[in-house]
């Protein structure tokens, strides 16, 4: 295994412990014990984990133990995991596979899916808030950075943006780039500078790895627009093909499968460009490079 696969497998392991430790099924809880199964069905489907991998990463980049960042590592997946078990309902993108798996409302009904998902979306700032490795002045600029990421004008301000466009037949490149912005790159963007006040890190390489992240998302949907069309469902773990049934404009619809490739390339180049500025991290510097470079 080289340096980069341990280092990863690392945080990834860290992850997935971290995640385990904040097990929700009490005696306290019992009655609650439908919703916390749900909820833990779904944060254990596995998945990349990336978001959590980059809170870890820029936080040991700008000289900090990664894991002070346990609580906000754990806090984007968290808050990853409810947009996607919303994504997956009926209302919305109405798919039944997530990460191979039967989506939260298959395998548990939809009323307990949409709860799942609420309790996903606020359990993250109480562990932020109960935190012990944080200062309260990180823990305040971190629950406001992934508030506002999270919200009207973040993520899910995005997924509204993306379901307005499935009734429209004139969506442009800017919309598009907005949109992913927002649905994709908000939740990126904040992880990365999460991991950074983790560290201490000041306002101008915070505002660099932002706008990293933002590139980085970017790049990560335009290669899930690809995979859409040329991955197969057991590849990518839900349905191939939903974009164009969903009468979705992706890049691969606006530019063709090869000039979306090209695009993506450029726009991860200019993800390099910005974290090179921060240090040049060379772990992150391969992640970016994979991830431009997966198959699913």
């Amino acid at each position: 295994m080289n340096k980069f696969n341990e280092k990863l497998t690392e945080y990834v392991d860290y992850a997935e412990k971290s995640l385990k430790e904040y097990n929700f099924l009490t005696a306290e809880t019992e009655p609650q014990k439908n919703l916390i199964e749900a909820m833990n069905y779904s944060l254990s489907a596995g998945g990349k984990r990336i978001r959590p991998v980059l809170v870890m990463a820029f936080c040991e980049a700008m000289g900090a133990d990664y894991k002070k960042a346990k609580a906000p590592a754990c806090a984007i997946e968290m808050i990853h995991t409810f947009s996607l078990i919303h994504d997956d309902l009926p209302a919305m993108d109405d798919d039944d596979l997530r990460r191979g798996k039967p989506s939260c409302h298959k395998a548990f009904g939809e009323a307990m899916a949409i709860l799942a998902g609420d309790a996903l979306s606020v359990l993250p700032f109480e562990i932020i808030a109960d935190d012990t490795e944080l200062s309260p002045e990180q823990k305040i600029k971190i629950i406001s950075a992934l508030a506002k990421a999270t919200g009207k004008s973040g993520m899910i301000g995005g997924q509204v943006i993306d379901m307005e466009n499935e009734q429209r037949n004139d969506v442009d490149k800017e919309n598009l780039r907005n949109m992913y912005r927002n649905k994709t790159g908000q939740l990126i963007a904040v992880s990365c500078v999460m991991g950074c006040i983790c560290a201490g890190a000041d306002e101008e390489i915070i505002n660099l790895s932002a706008e990293y992240g933002y590139k980085l998302g970017l790049a990560f949907q335009i290669i899930d627009d690809i995979l859409d069309v040329t991955a197969s469902t057991e590849e990518i773990g839900k349905p191939a093909g939903s974009d164009k049934e969903e009468n979705k404009t992706t890049f691969v619809t606006l530019y063709g499968v090869e000039k979306a490739q090209e695009i993506a390339d450029k726009i991860t180049a200019e993800a390099l460009e910005c974290l090179e500025k921060t240090g040049n991290n060379s772990f992150l510097a391969e992640l970016t490079e994979r991830l431009l470079q997966r198959k699913n």
